[in-house]
């Protein structure tokens, strides 16, 4: 015989689980009691299990919605559709620290478009982005993307947005090796006078770059002594997100011994 206190909290915890997956959106605390029937005290215990398991993860308003495990499940087939659903916590938790405006982009069309975003919390740079397509070459979503080969430049001349814009192939060349050196790219006010912005490059499975993920704001907030601390910031984040992705990077190979060595 089976244990009827063992299988039975099994049973409740996928059942709960069940309509975490099964709703078109994140479910409530009080929802997910109601439909279960269950007790707040059992359901509280259940849900807290299948969070520290990953099964399920909570948004910015306390809401659940299914966790990482599925995630890397679903990306393990490329399903990258559900890539902003995945990377919301991420940047959520990248817009409490910085308070500036967070962007994840991909390459489109020859372009860079603004999939996601995490508002300000500040009244200067509140501009939304979403759904907008930039020039790849003097945004730093668009440097990452091509700095690491998930978008090629189109031909022709590059566009001069300000003053500030690398408009040389040769110059821009340069500015992209130095991103991946440091691991990030940085515009300052040359996709708009005044913006300052740092992205980091998003992974998955295979080491291939899908996306970046930003920071964004006023000069007179994003100054050159900021930047650094920002761009550790949503260096952190996009590695975070990476790992979700599948993402697991190389371990340096140790150094042999050199030969005739005591």
């Amino acid at each position: 015989m089976t244990s009827p206190n063992g299988t039975q909290a099994v049973d409740r915890a996928a059942k709960l689980l069940i309509q975490v997956v099964h709703c078109s959106g994140p479910v409530t605390f009080t929802e997910l009691t109601a439909a279960s029937g269950l007790a707040k005290s059992t359901t509280s215990r259940l849900l807290m299990a299948l969070e520290r398991n990953g099964l399920v993860q909570r948004d910015g308003r306390g809401r659940f919605r299914p966790g990482e495990v599925f995630v890397s499940y679903a990306w393990r087939g490329g399903a990258e559709a559900g890539l902003i659903t995945v990377a919301q916590p991420f940047l959520d938790r990248l817009g409490d620290a910085t308070g500036e405006t967070i962007n994840l982009g991909v390459a489109s069309r020859g372009m860079v478009e603004q999939v996601a975003q995490v508002d300000s919390t500040y009244l200067i740079g509140g501009t939304n982005w979403v759904g907008l397509s930039v020039p790849l070459h003097c945004a730093a979503l668009g440097k990452v993307l091509l700095a690491y080969d998930a978008a090629e430049l189109p031909p022709g001349r590059l566009t001069r947005r300000t003053s500030r814009t690398i408009t040389s192939r040769e110059a821009l060349a340069a500015d992209l090796a130095e991103v991946r050196r440091r691991g990030y790219a940085v515009t300052n006010e040359e996709l708009e006078p005044g913006l300052v912005a740092v992205a980091a490059p998003v992974y998955r499975d295979g080491a291939t770059v899908v996306a970046a993920l930003s920071v964004s704001g006023p000069a007179s907030r994003l100054t050159r002594a900021r930047v650094p601390g920002v761009a550790a910031r949503c260096m952190t984040e996009a590695r975070a997100l990476s790992a979700v992705l599948g993402y697991q990077p190389a371990r340096p190979r140790p150094q042999k011994e050199k030969e005739g060595a005591a």
